[in-house]
């Protein structure tokens, strides 16, 4: 068993692991589906609330709020389909609540009853995903399964939704993008009952159970280099939370039509799905913290650049960097967690990552841009430049500190490449 985890290991370092077993074609629907929807809610979510009724900060509240509310959920939500033994059923419910509540949100009116619902739907919706990764992460690990290669469909479905999205609101208004949400959710609903049994699941991406009483998660947070990772990702991924809350937005009121926001959130995507389609070169180039530094940097041009409303023609290759803000830094911390992370401690890893990057830190800058918004305009992406600086610093850190090993050894783990 140790021999054939250190030569999926291998193989995926060097990128030649498996692209089309069962379980990679399986997480790789339900990519596709889960990132359908995020290719609507993301940048058109915020539209609906526009079109509510909604002020810029009761926008960013909604938007914001769940943000801060998975650092309690997310770990829990972990550890329940950790004991379980069970992800897909875990999932399968998160989707059927996020459908549930999507439908909700199309009878509710007012600021009261859209935050409750909104704030459930976004932490239904978004809980989803640390537990496909987690899922994605071990296959890596146990068969050699191309992370990028299983990625890249959920960056082909946003491009989808975010072209076709902006196109019939463009044609429908803001209105309609709750049931463009609430279709790509019923497809959600579809592949998560097409994820593996438990069975299986517990024979090959899940052979343990993750206890969070156990040591873990205390040297994790103990230890300096993992500090240093969760402050480089997390500042890189909370700089975009300006972006997803009022990108669309601040095209508008510049006088981009909808169809024009839909193609520029479709060339920004598109550049992400490059960069999955050829991680295997990637990966034999460059090391995790390299890819987390050049997501930082690429992250003060991009939001320094948004600050001073930029004409479409550098709006353009602005997105194109999407490539790196978010595609680069977030394969460099899925290769650190795969590499630096012993095994009992990635559930813990990844819950860390969910709750820091794609939680706390978004939270926080989302939450100011909104304060700032109205009154500043596009000078509010001047905060996420800031906050990107941040990232890069930590990133540099990590980079001349970390050597390329397990940040602790443990009996009978395997360890990563080096």
């Amino acid at each position: 068993m140790q021999m054939r985890a250190r030569a999926a290991l291998s193989s995926y370092a060097l990128g030649n692991g498996p692209t089309a077993s069962p379980l990679g074609v399986r997480i790789a629907l339900f990519f596709a589906a889960l990132f359908l929807a995020y290719g609507v809610v993301v940048p058109y979510f915020p539209v609906w609330l526009d079109a509510r009724g909604l002020d810029p900060l009761q926008i960013s509240t909604v938007t914001a709020a769940p943000l801060f509310i998975r650092l309690l959920v997310t770990p829990g939500i972990g550890l329940l389909a950790d004991r379980l033994g069970n992800y897909r059923l875990v999932i399968a419910a998160l989707a059927w609540s996020a459908l549930a509540l999507i439908l909700g949100l199309s009878l509710a009116y007012g600021y009261a009853p859209i935050l409750l619902l909104g704030v459930a739907f976004l932490l239904a919706n978004g809980t989803m995903l640390p537990l496909i990764e987690t899922v994605a992460v071990r296959g890596v690990r146990n068969e050699g399964l191309d992370y990028g290669r299983m990625r890249l469909w959920g960056s082909i479905t946003f491009i989808i939704a975010n072209f076709a999205g902006g196109i019939a609101i463009e044609a429908l208004g803001g209105g309609f993008a709750l049931w463009l949400i609430a279709f790509a959710a019923a497809l959600t609903i579809a592949a998560a009952h097409a994820l593996p049994s438990p069975q299986v699941a517990a024979r090959t991406s899940m052979p343990e159970r993750i206890d969070w009483r156990t040591s873990s998660p205390a040297r994790l947070l103990g230890s300096p280099l993992f500090i240093l990772f969760l402050i480089a990702i997390g500042c890189t991924h909370g700089a975009h939370a300006t972006f997803y809350t009022f990108g669309a937005l601040y095209w508008q009121a510049q006088g981009l039509s909808a169809a024009w926001v839909g193609a520029l959130w479709a060339i920004g995507v598109f550049a992400e799905v490059v960069l999955f389609a050829l991680s295997a070169p990637v990966v034999r180039r460059f090391g995790p913290a390299e890819l987390i530094v050049a997501g930082a940097a690429a992250s003060v041009v991009r939001w320094g650049a948004m600050a001073f409303d930029p004409p479409l023609a550098l709006l353009i290759p602005l997105q194109v960097l999407h490539a790196l803000t978010y595609g680069a830094a977030h394969l460099g911390a899925i290769l650190f967690i795969t590499r630096a992370v012993p095994h009992k401690g990635m559930g813990s890893a990844q819950a860390f990552y969910a709750t820091i990057a794609a939680g706390l830190a978004l939270g926080i800058v989302g939450l100011a841009s909104g304060a700032l918004y109205e009154r500043i305009g596009g000078e509010v992406f001047l905060v996420p430049a800031s906050v990107a600086m941040i990232g890069c610093a930590a990133g540099v850190m990590l980079l001349r500190g970390w050597d390329g090993r397990p940040l602790w050894a443990e009996d009978g783990e395997v360890r990563a490449p080096i």
